[in-house]
């Protein structure tokens, strides 16, 4: 596991540039955390690492976002759905397959979910928001694991 405290959103932007430089296709990215606690923000920066310069925003309201790198990101929210509604968007077509997936609140459809990718925690610093976030980082699978090693001695956070 990684950690570390992220104090405001640019170093969350760099820590997330740093991710998305080192994803591949078929990646899995689960991102965890309250509202506000800077998921859509980390995810705009992975997007910046695989070298997308358009807007990001957050998939609340349309579910799956898709933006074009050197392949197809699949940014999925799955705050407002129960299971059934997980289960009917179909997410075979997204998930493990050409693109990469970076999913928001996973624990609400984990039961359709791989087990195996790269897990983030968003955690707010004494619950207050102007306080930075506590970030973890852990990994399920081989594949996630070498990713997890390769972030470790890469990570250049200036927090």
């Amino acid at each position: 596991m990684l950690e570390f405290n992220i104090i405001n959103e640019s170093y969350m932007l760099e820590m997330g540039e740093q991710i998305g430089a080192l994803l591949r296709k078929g990646a899995v990215i689960y991102l965890r955390g309250a509202l506000g606690a800077g998921k859509t923000t980390l995810t705009r920066g992975m997007l910046k690492g695989l070298g997308y310069a358009g807007p990001v925003t957050s998939p609340t309201f349309t579910l799956i976002n898709v933006y074009e790198t050197f392949c197809p990101v699949y940014h999925c929210d799955f705050y407002r759905l129960n299971d059934t509604e997980i289960y009917e968007l179909g997410l075979d077509d997204y998930i493990g397959s050409d693109g990469i997936a970076i999913i928001e609140w996973p624990d609400k459809g984990f039961s359709f979910l791989p087990a195996e990718g790269l897990y983030v925690d968003l955690t707010l610093i004494d619950d207050d928001y102007e306080l930075g976030r506590h970030i973890a980082v852990s990994a399920i699978g081989d594949g996630y694991g070498f990713l997890l090693e390769r972030l470790k001695k890469h990570a250049d956070i200036s927090s």
